[in-house]
């Protein structure tokens, strides 16, 4: 009994993303084309982000609600440029009961249309707003290249939908959300996301403006991992969603949609794995701390177990597992636990027994380095306290991957060399639409986001030559 080594990351890339989640059994495929299942172990990393992010919407005064799968052909013509953006992509009912439908159904791809027309009929007076409204749901997109997590046909999500009573509500609410996501990469997930404006090509259909937080994976390729959209009254005007303000004047809402997906997962396995598998950051991994007692005989059994149980008592608070099969040796259960990438190991032999010590194996730090004996007093706050750095040292070590990877070409022909090679490049940028479509034509690579912070001063447009103010993230992207 053994589990076969994985491609190398450094031999197939994509080969060995798709083998790591199957063979940790985060997801698989499901006989519908472009579908996946999400496993159990899969399941219960979505369950975590799900509280994180959860938690953070609660404490802004969101609340959570649910708006139905199935959505009229008409409410998406409404708003034409919402429609043509997802055109391509819609999944359409016209059977149903055995009958042709009146009029086909949508398979929901987002709910902005389906929201508006409950916040028209929800919305009457100022008193009402701001509407600050979040569902947990799935939503499907009839994508014609498939990869587990990152892009499916069915995927699962969360969705904010706001309205507000002033355009400056709308875009304080589109960043806040943005922050949250933020906050939420960063401190639970260990991702060192750059938040940023999209650019007028690259925002959803039907928004004013749209943000995102931008991701560096592993093989140096950009995932959006997240956004946040402003749209102004596209989606109020369209669905009539308006109100009475203080002055008895009627007036059309300001709204914002907000998402992030399974997708995060993809985010969290291509930024931190490695060629042995997983590495989870603990405040999310479904597992924290794995215990493997180790013995040769019932002798020794019999001093083991007691002392592992005890440990388990006292470490209240850590998601943990003991694991006691006895058909498998110490060695094929170390590489399981690394292949699913649990933060942290705890060996417990007869001579850590006789010594009152355990062995601590830390994921992020691969063989001895990573390895260290810790008295068993005190242990819950010793565990505790190495999560704390495991978590910290995957953020940094993320940070510093890339980082090392961001260019600033002083010119064009640099510029196509960095892309060539995978990087990213963060250059002055002339906003342009011929231009960027231009880029992507020539090098594949799209513009990532115009970040939040930006340096100040000016310089010249990376392709126009033209004087700017604006500097930009350009890369290849899944």
């Amino acid at each position: 009994m053994d589990e076969k080594k994985l491609t190398p990351k450094s031999e197939n890339y994509s080969e060995w993303y798709n083998q790591l989640v199957q063979r940790a059994e985060m997801a698989d495929y499901a006989p519908v084309r472009g579908c996946m299942v999400v496993r159990p172990y899969g399941w219960a990393l979505w369950e975590n982000i799900q509280d994180a992010l959860d938690s953070r919407f609660k404490a802004t005064g969101h609340v959570n609600a649910a708006f139905p799968l199935f959505i009229p052909m008409s409410f998406l013509e409404k708003e034409k440029e919402h429609v043509e953006g997802f055109s391509p992509e819609l999944a359409v009912v016209t059977i149903g009961g055995g009958s042709v439908l009146d009029e086909p159904l949508i398979v929901r791809p987002t709910s902005e249309t389906i929201i508006g027309y409950m916040y028209s009929k929800w919305i009457q007076s100022y008193r009402d707003l701001p509407l600050l409204i979040n569902q947990w749901g799935n939503v499907v997109r009839w994508e014609m290249r498939t990869r587990l997590f990152l892009r499916t046909l069915e995927f699962y999500w969360q969705e904010g939908h706001t309205a507000h009573a002033t355009a400056e509500e709308a875009e304080e609410e589109t960043l806040q959300m943005l922050d949250i996501y933020t906050d939420f990469a960063r401190n639970e997930a260990a991702v060192p996301v750059i938040p940023g404006r999209k650019s007028e090509t690259e925002k959803f259909a039907g928004a004013v403006r749209s943000y995102t937080i931008e991701a560096m994976m592993g093989d140096k390729k950009a995932l959006q991992a997240g956004t946040s959209h402003n749209l102004g009254q596209n989606f109020a005007k369209a669905f009539d969603i308006n109100f009475l303000d203080e002055n008895n004047t009627r007036q059309y809402c300001w709204t914002t949609s907000w998402g992030l997906s399974t997708r995060f997962i993809g985010a969290i396995i291509m930024t931190h794995g490695d060629d042995q598998g997983l590495v989870l950051p603990p405040r999310l991994a479904p597992i924290q701390l794995v215990i493997v007692p180790i013995y040769r005989n019932d002798e020794e059994r019999e001093q083991v177990l007691p002392v592992v149980e005890r440990i388990k008592r006292e470490l209240e608070g850590i998601r943990l597992e003991v694991d006691d099969r006895t058909e498998v040796t110490p060695g094929f259960k170390f590489n399981h636990w690394e292949l699913r990438g649990v933060p942290l190991r705890m060996e417990i032999g007869p001579k850590d027994v006789a010594k009152n010590s355990v062995a601590l194996a830390r994921r992020d730090i691969p063989g001895r380095d990573g390895k260290s004996f810790v008295p068993q007093a005190g242990i819950n706050q010793r565990v505790s306290d190495l999560l704390e750095t495991i978590q910290a040292n995957m953020l940094e070590k993320a940070a510093k991957f890339r980082d090392d990877h961001i260019f600033e070409p002083k010119d064009y022909q640099e510029f196509k060399d960095v892309i060539e090679k995978d990087g990213w490049c963060f250059v002055w940028w002339h906003p342009d639409a011929e231009n960027e479509a231009k880029i992507k034509e020539e090098t594949k690579a799209t513009l990532r986001c115009i970040p939040m912070e930006q340096p100040g001063g000016q310089g010249k447009c990376i392709y126009s030559g033209e004087e700017t103010n604006i500097k930009a993230y350009f890369a290849k992207a899944y």
